[in-house]
């Protein structure tokens, strides 16, 4: 089978949503939700708030004329006298109803608001209860349009009933009057939603701020690239909180701090000073400190936010590391100094010898030679087979020129042997013991002339 020519196409991960973007959207769907929900509710008890107001209102007509004497009046006489009509149609108009209808216990109407009607029989079934002395509420499509309809009984002085008062008022109207609601309704709600807008815009401003302008994916990363660099570092990591409450500390820390199979923290004066950095508020460098037996070298520096000191950190390691170091490094630098002067010396020979050649002395030419190569095995060649270790033997060879530019002799004795140790700390302690001793050596005869400075290593 041949391989694809294309390479496989790595799927991208999709940019994730601002902080802004994420908050706004979520507050917004719930707000939204919640005012919509509140819309819903406020609209059904306004409109049943606004069809009860309204019922009540035409049966308080209803039974301000039921009780009028002229309706009652008018109702013992026939209906073509229109007794109650001028009276029905002034009540209608002072209190904007679609009609007031009075019928007989029959039903014949004596008033309406087409007069060509009256003494005709009432439409609808909703006006028997009344007539069984009854009042009664029904919303129906009369003769003139489909109206909230108001039936209330009339009784005459010797509580007989005698007829029925119907007010309409039109659905139009208490449409219209429910929409008024509304309108106050959907007004009060756009100002709750422009409230919480500006609530949410100033929520995000705060987070921005408290988040120092990160976003979240921007601190999940910087979160893991601190984790990375803590668990990476070979020196010691402690923080501590404005209360003085250990709060961070890494691998390393662990391993110098913690003492004991229980894990335990271990007082030791990092910690205080960590505690005097957190009230001072001044920073303590190199200091050295004791630890689990170790000696340490710290740092503790104050975390400052708005210019209120809000915790302090300390970082350290091991001063022995350190001290190992500065001692390889001057073992070396004497290695690179011996061999320099060792150049040097070799130079001065290699131009001896070439002005005996050109003075054609070929006698005092082949002294010359046998003489350096026995200096040389004698100087270097023997220290070279006797210490095996080069940091040793270098070291040897550059205090073995120190000593003759003082006037004096270093010799090594002929029982004298080093093997080779891989145990750089042993080499170490064994250099900075013998320069020590060597020093020593040369400062007690700087007053003398000449002198021989015999050393053995058995």
């Amino acid at each position: 089978m041949k391989a694809s020519a294309h390479p496989p196409r790595v799927r991208q991960r999709a940019l994730p949503l601002k902080l802004s973007t994420a908050v706004s959207l979520m507050i917004g769907s719930v707000i939204g939700a919640v005012l919509l929900l509140v819309y819903a509710l406020w609209y059904m008890q306004i409109s049943n708030a606004t069809r009860d107001g309204l019922k009540e209102t035409a049966l308080a007509v209803a039974r301000t004329m039921a009780d009028m004497p002229q309706v009652k009046r008018g109702l013992e006489a026939p209906p073509q006298q229109q007794i109650i009509q001028p009276l029905a149609q002034a009540i209608t108009r002072r209190n904007d109803l679609l009609y007031a209808i009075v019928t007989d216990m029959q039903g014949i109407r004596y008033s309406h608001p087409d007069s060509s009607i009256i003494g005709k029989p009432f439409i609808g079934h909703d006006i028997q209860p009344t007539l069984q002395g009854k009042e009664n509420v029904a919303i129906n499509h009369g003769v003139l349009a489909p109206a909230l309809r108001v039936f209330t009984p009339v009784f005459n002085e010797r509580h007989q009933q005698i007829g029925v008062v119907v007010v309409g008022i039109s659905l139009s109207k208490v449409d219209e009057q429910i929409a008024n609601s509304r309108w106050d309704v959907l007004l009060t709600i756009l100002f709750s939603a422009l409230v919480c807008a500006l609530g949410t815009w100033s929520l995000v401003r705060g987070l921005k701020r408290v988040l120092l302008g990160l976003e979240p994916h921007e601190i999940s990363t910087q979160f893991q690239q601190r984790q990375a660099m803590l668990h990476a570092l070979k020196e010691g990591v402690v923080a501590v909180d404005a209360h003085g409450e250990v709060n961070l500390i890494n691998p390393a820390a662990e391993e110098i701090l913690f003492s004991g199979p229980d894990k335990t923290l271990v007082h030791s004066p990092l910690l205080d000073d960590l505690q005097t950095v957190l009230q001072s508020g001044e920073p303590m460098y190199d200091r050295e400190l004791g630890c689990n037996g170790l000696l340490l070298i710290g740092n503790t520096v104050p975390i400052r936010s708005q210019g209120a000191v809000v915790g302090a950190i300390c970082t350290f390691r091991d001063k022995t590391e350190v001290s190992q170091l500065l001692q390889r490094l001057d073992g070396m630098m004497s290695y690179v100094d011996a061999l320099r002067t060792t150049s040097h010396e070799f130079m001065n020979k290699l131009h001896v010898i070439l002005g005996l050649l050109n003075m054609k002395s070929y006698g005092k030419l082949e002294e010359y030679v046998l003489q350096t190569a026995h200096r040389y095995q004698a100087d270097i060649g023997d220290i070279q087979h006797r210490i095996k270790s080069p940091v040793v033997a270098g070291f040897l060879i550059s205090k073995i020129q120190r000593a003759t530019e003082c006037g004096f002799t270093l010799t090594l004795a002929e029982e004298s042997l080093v093997p080779d140790c891989p145990n750089e700390k042993q080499v170490t302690v064994l250099v900075t013991v013998l320069g020590n001793l060597i020093e020593n050596a040369l400062d007690a005869m700087s007053g003398q002339a000449e002198g021989e400075i015999g050393l053995l290593l058995p």
